[in-house]
């Protein structure tokens, strides 16, 4: 079972550690010195859906050379501030891509595998879109 630790360094800046030692740096409202937690939920998110869509492209043997996901959050105006709309860009190239199999690989991510989806899902409506990005030669 994952145990992670936040502990209160000074400030309004705290240290989180997970269960295998490594630690980030968060900070409530000083941008300065760490990441807001609530955009470290969307980190989280895009890195739980990254991590599945690489996976699934390596088995249908179409991997993967550059992937970037960037998570844009609409949040309520007032307190708790809870996300009511999460949109995911995914950024790929790779050979052989298609469309297609990106959409099927994020779709499966998203409801199927990836814990933090199924976790804000029931709060949040998730939205998706995927750019094949030419490779550099």
């Amino acid at each position: 079972m994952p145990i992670t630790t936040v502990r209160w360094t000074t400030g309004k800046q705290f240290v989180g550690t997970d269960s295998r030692n490594h630690s980030v740096v968060l900070s409530g409202d000083d941008p300065a010195r760490g990441v807001s937690p609530s955009q470290m939920l969307l980190i989280g998110l895009s890195a739980c859906t990254a991590y599945d869509v690489l996976e699934i492209m390596i088995k249908k043997r179409k991997p993967l050379t550059m992937l970037e996901i960037t998570a844009d959050g609409q949040q309520d105006p007032t307190p708790p501030w809870a996300y009511q709309r999460i949109h995911l860009k995914y950024r790929v190239s790779g050979n052989l891509l298609t469309e297609e199999a990106l959409a099927q690989a994020v779709q499966l991510s998203l409801e199927k595998y990836c814990s933090v989806a199924a976790t804000v899902r029931g709060v949040a409506s998730l939205s998706t879109e995927v750019e094949i990005v030419p490779m550099l030669e």
